[in-house]
């Protein structure tokens, strides 16, 4: 039984976007009602168009049919970039200077899908600076009141494709050994922006999953989880590729595997793309998030630059960066965000550094990066529990005034040591903590997960 309006509305509204399964509790009704609050709240009086962009679901189209159809009756005009990536999405807003929707899940299952949003030049917006006030407007909407700011508007079809390639490859130019590189689309839209991209660069392209199909038939385009990675581990090392590359269902978060098929942490790749930035912009402030290994604020700290930690959160990093005029910012999750990109996050752009970066070395990836890699990380471990806040409080009682330990509380509770550290977090959308730890060796790394994992699950 479909669930009451404004239950429906609560249900999909999440910290930075709007997510859930389809057609129940998301569907084409409700994303036109959020499209159009969202339209109403950030440019109430039309003086510009709203680009629209959307991912390979087979949700994706007739949810974004309904969008338009809704915004373009409203009075507002709608450029329809079509299938795309968010940082493409993200491109035509901040290089149009409009706002932006997309009809993305990210990297969720199939049966899922969403809304992620920014305000004129790409600015962020979230659920605590006015994506809740959006979804208020919402109900009223369901509930029969109406927008009317002017004339029916248009809907037009626009191809930014060769505009986002350019920006990119001219913001990390791709000079010196040719490379062969192999990149897993998992069916979604990195294969269709990756080759438009990568015919302007010095590279032999291998695709893999390249072909579009919203049911993911392969695997989920969540190069987070291990399993979805092992094809193109198998891939780098069939082909002796020099590099892998995966996207997620919306590309707009990166991940690398080496030349001998290992995964490279979020943070190794934080620390290479610092590097180089700190090299054209000496002395920058650079962001980095609490989960980050040590090695981030240690590399930006060695290459003259000014480390700022951060919560964890795509919204919270764009505000941070902003207010700090930082040039870079890393997660530890694959998320990267340049200052010379409206602040935005691109993983097209993270890979181009990370090519740029490989194809003026005379050495493999991994040696290149065996300097950022000194610690051993868990990784983020999940525990579903009946008190979050009673977890958390178990293991700050358990650690706190100990010796050489210093607890901080950004973004959950932080525990550090001279030989480690670890995180743990409360979800903020179910019953569940989050817990990442690092230490000097995997010995040590595993003990001190463990430890912590028996009090955050004891009952």
């Amino acid at each position: 039984m479909t669930p009451p309006t404004s239950a429906r509305v609560d249900a999909v509204l999440k910290a930075y976007d709007v997510r859930g399964a389809t057609p129940d509790p998301l569907d084409p009704e409700l994303a036109a009602a959020y499209a159009t609050a969202f339209a109403e709240h950030v440019d109430p009086g039309a003086e510009r168009p709203i680009v629209l962009g959307r991912d390979l679901r087979t949700s994706s189209e007739p949810i974004a049919a309904a969008v338009a159809d809704a915004l373009t009756a409203a009075g507002w005009n709608v450029v329809d970039v079509g299938v795309c990536s968010t940082d493409l999405l993200y491109f035509g807003s901040g290089e149009h200077d409009t706002p932006g929707i997309m009809i993305t899940a990210s990297h969720n299952p199939a049966r899922d899908n969403g809304m992620k949003f920014c305000r004129r030049g790409a600015r962020p917006i979230g659920r605590d600076d006015g994506l809740a006030e959006v979804a208020e407007r919402a109900k009223a909407l369901l509930a029969g009141e109406t927008i009317r700011i002017g004339p029916r508007g248009v809907r037009t079809p626009t191809d930014l494709s060769g505009q986002y390639a350019d920006r990119l490859v001219g913001l990390a130019p791709v000079h010196g050994r040719r490379l062969r590189v192999v990149v897993d689309a998992a069916n979604a839209v990195a294969g269709v922006t990756t080759p438009v991209v990568f015919e302007l660069l010095p590279v032999d392209l291998v695709p893999l999953y390249f072909e579009p199909d919203g049911t993911f038939p392969h695997h989920e385009p969540n190069p987070l989880a291990p399993e979805n990675l092992v094809d193109l581990q198998a891939a780098v090392r069939t082909h002796g590729a020099d590099l892998g590359l995966a996207f997620d269902g919306d590309a707009d978060r990166c991940f690398v595997v080496d030349e001998t098929g290992a995964v490279v942490s979020g943070s190794a790749i934080a620390c290479l793309i610092a590097s180089r930035v700190l090299r054209d912009h000496p002395g920058a402030t650079i962001l980095h998030n609490l989960i980050c290994s040590r090695s981030v604020p240690e590399t930006i700290t060695a290459n003259g630059g000014v480390p700022v930690r951060t919560p964890v959160g795509h919204s919270l990093i764009k505000a941070e960066m902003a207010r700090t005029g930082a040039r870079f910012g890393g997660e530890h999750s694959g998320h990267f965000y340049f200052a010379d990109f409206f602040l935005a996050d691109s993983g097209m752009l993270a890979a181009l550094h990370v090519l740029g970066a490989l194809a003026s070395a005379d050495v493999p990836l991994s040696e290149l990066l065996a300097p950022y890699d000194l610690y051993s990380a868990s990784g983020e471990v999940n525990s579903t529990v009946a008190d979050p806040v009673a977890a958390m409080r178990r293991v700050v009682d358990a650690y706190d005034g100990t010796d050489e330990i210093e607890v901080d509380r950004l973004d959950g509770v932080t525990v550090g040591h001279p030989g480690w550290w670890f995180n743990v977090r409360a979800s903020n959308t179910e019953p569940v903590v989050r817990l990442n730890v690092e230490a000097l060796d995997h010995a040590s790394m595993e003990a001190l997960r463990d430890e912590v994992l028996n009090l955050i699950r004891r009952a």
